[in-house]
């Protein structure tokens, strides 16, 4: 299993509105060409809204860089750049779980 979780803060109001517009059209082919991405859950932040969570589970690090090299994904890195002030990832290690059981 490899995951991540990345903070998007975004620069205002109608950047916020494009970014989840672009989340909104790329989630929906991560379903259907990524079997190897297990959870890709996107969230608001409650009382900050101009922030963005991503959370990231894939079946492992071989899984992740396809998902990288998907064009949905490389189109909307590039097309969400206009929208973000700042981004923070954070790749996690495995530790005690709750949920289906995936090997590690």
């Amino acid at each position: 299993m490899f995951a991540l979780v990345v903070r998007f803060d975004l620069r205002d109001d109608a950047a916020a509105t494009e970014f989840d517009r672009l989340t909104s059209e790329t989630l929906p082919l991560i379903e259907t060409h990524e079997p190897g991405t297990l959870v890709y859950a996107t969230h608001r932040v409650e009382n900050e809204p101009l922030a963005r969570v991503f959370y990231e589970v894939y079946r492992d690090r071989e899984a992740f860089e396809s998902h990288e090299h998907q064009p949905h994904v490389v189109r909307f890195h590039a097309d969400k750049e206009q929208c973000v002030a700042s981004v923070r990832v954070e790749f996690l290690e495995p530790s005690a779980t709750k949920g289906p059981h995936i090997s590690r």
